[in-house]
């Protein structure tokens, strides 16, 4: 899946699939490798584990399913937490991550627009992202608070965060997704934008702010 997606792009070419973490070093001696796609549960050794041998590691995207591992991939200074399943908006937005940390330009014509499109009832709404203030779960619906109101859409918020994480939003709470711009203060329990106080989720305490502090 990974290698059809790197063939809808001219600027990236596959310089080898690797089985395991094994395989994956003896590439890394034979080619200078750029950027490597890592997963993280493989055999005998974990992709987190292979990572932190390399003395001199290529930029990484880690690919998993397994969200808990994402802190521990922040601590490796990797360039991208890409979820599965990885569609291609998604590995694209996290290949446009790999080219601004080494100060490429993205060919305008693969360039993802900067607004996104929500289905509201009837209507498909056109929203800049900088515009969001922060988007609530609400059961089955996700409700979009913006600066010129809020917008419902029947979505799961663990969409949502995937489309958003590459602009700036950050999941702070099993209900809550913000828009890092807008977060005017924080205390330990919580994020506030505007007079709005947003909680802090117990699992996602540790993340939030060592997302705040690098930004």
């Amino acid at each position: 899946m990974l290698t059809k997606h790197v063939a809808q792009l001219d600027f990236l070419v596959v310089a080898g699939t690797c089985p395991n973490a094994i395989k994956a070093m003896e590439a890394l001696k034979i080619a200078e490798i750029d950027l490597m796609f890592l997963d993280i549960r493989m055999p005998a050794i974990t992709g987190i584990d292979f990572l932190k041998m390399l003395r001199n590691p290529p930029k990484v995207i880690i690919t998993t399913a397994y969200r808990e591992y994402a802190l521990e991939g922040y601590d490796l200074d990797i360039v991208y937490y890409l979820l599965k399943p990885i569609t291609f908006d998604r590995f694209f937005k996290a290949v446009e991550s790999y080219l601004r940390t080494v100060e490429q330009i993205v060919p305008p014509i693969q360039t993802a627009p900067a607004d996104i499109f929500i289905k509201s009832g009837y209507k498909t709404i056109k929203i800049n992202p900088d515009d969001i203030l922060y988007l609530e779960s609400l059961k089955d619906y996700v409700k979009i608070h913006t600066i010129d109101g809020p917008v419902m859409t029947k979505a799961r918020i663990s969409d949502m965060e995937a489309e958003l994480s590459a602009k700036g939003f950050l999941r702070i709470h099993r209900s809550f997704i913000v828009n890092l711009k807008n977060v005017t203060a924080f205390t330990a329990n919580d994020l506030e934008i505007g007079i709005q106080e947003i909680p802090i989720g117990e699992s996602y305490r540790e993340l939030v702010f060592k997302t705040i502090g690098k930004a």
